[in-house]
């Protein structure tokens, strides 16, 4: 598999997909290549708005996309694409319009395959087992949990350690606590902002200048520094 999950498209402050657009260059190649971009997890914005929001930052880098609600069959236009890039939004949507469109198994295969997968945010919970750590509300039936189940362990994007000031709900470690006690065999990683995984020839990698966090059933989370081995997560 040829993997790149990023927890967040953008910092505050920044330009949209600004501090990844290099990550992504690199990890196409130097030759130009088409993506098959996966625009399904905008609800807020039209899939036409969003397909030119990520096309200028693809094309700056020297890549470009197309997506894939201008094509009359989805499942072909994946079994064709050079890659596969699926942005962020609700991840609850994004799954029930790719079982609306029968596209788990076609985009799978595709990935194992070799086919380079780009996510970010939802995206990036779409390559998880399930998509049960994203952090979205639950604003549709996304007719079943289970996801790509690229990687063997589930990803928390945009991971915060504390809650707001002044705010008395629980933390996200809590949360993620609370999911470990009825999923007890599954591993969760808090991927923070500005953070990635890479995966290339059966190796992984992690960019960005924050640790991961990693959570266990029965275990206290404990820190995971960038420049340390990641290899632990494709064995959970």
């Amino acid at each position: 598999m040829n993997l790149l999950l990023i927890s967040n498209s953008t910092m505050a402050g920044e330009a949209y997909l600004d501090y990844p657009k290099h990550n992504i260059s690199g990890f196409l190649g130097n030759e130009k290549v088409k993506c098959l971009f996966i625009p399904y997890a905008g609800v807020t914005v039209s899939f036409d708005d969003y397909e030119a929001k990520v096309k200028s930052r693809f094309n700056e880098v020297g890549h470009d996309v197309v997506s894939i609600h201008h094509f009359d069959d989805p499942v072909k236009a994946v079994e064709e694409a050079e890659a596969i890039v699926v942005g962020g939004g609700s991840t609850w949507q994004l799954l029930r319009m790719i079982h609306d469109n029968k596209l788990t198994e076609p985009i799978r295969k595709k990935v194992l395959g070799g086919t380079k997968y780009i996510g970010w945010s939802a995206g990036s919970n779409l390559a998880c087992p399930t998509i049960k750590t994203t952090n979205d509300m639950p604003i549709i039936d996304p007719l079943g949990f289970d996801a790509l189940n690229l990687i063997p362990y589930q990803i928390n994007p945009h991971y915060l350690d504390a809650n707001p000031e002044g705010h008395g709900g629980e933390t996200r470690e809590e949360r993620i606590m609370e999911f470990l006690v009825v999923n007890q065999s599954t591993t969760v990683v808090g991927l923070r902002e500005g953070c990635m995984f890479t995966y290339s020839d059966g190796n992984i990698g992690y960019e960005g200048k924050l640790p991961l966090r990693v959570f266990q059933y029965g275990k206290k989370p404990y820190e995971v520094q960038p420049t340390d081995d990641f290899s632990f997560l494709m064995k959970v």
